[in-house]
């Protein structure tokens, strides 16, 4: 994700309402989030669905290493032979 402009990303509640058309251009366009803010607090963040897709992605990316990294650490690991045993028992399934 790139990163934020505090000057050029952050739009207060009543301008994002107004010009939604032209916020959801310019994140499409820039790639840039854009936080909306009301009463000077963050309520929201806009993003692409390109740059959804690839934060669910690297979510799950980083859940699956720590689940690896835990099984290697409590020992649950197989050799080169246990995996193709096991390949070959599903593939005859």
């Amino acid at each position: 994700m790139k990163s934020i402009q505090i000057a050029r990303d952050i739009i207060p509640m009543g301008e994002f309402k107004t010009g939604l058309s032209a916020c959801m251009k310019k994140v499409q366009a820039t790639g840039h989030p854009l936080i909306i803010i009301q009463n000077g607090r963050p309520v929201g963040v806009l993003i692409s669905p390109v740059e959804y897709d690839n934060l669910v992605y690297r979510k799950q990316f980083i859940e699956s290493v720590e689940q690896g990294l835990a099984a290697a650490e409590s020992g649950e690991v197989y050799s080169t032979e246990e995996i193709r045993k096991m390949f070959a028992e599903k593939s005859q399934e």
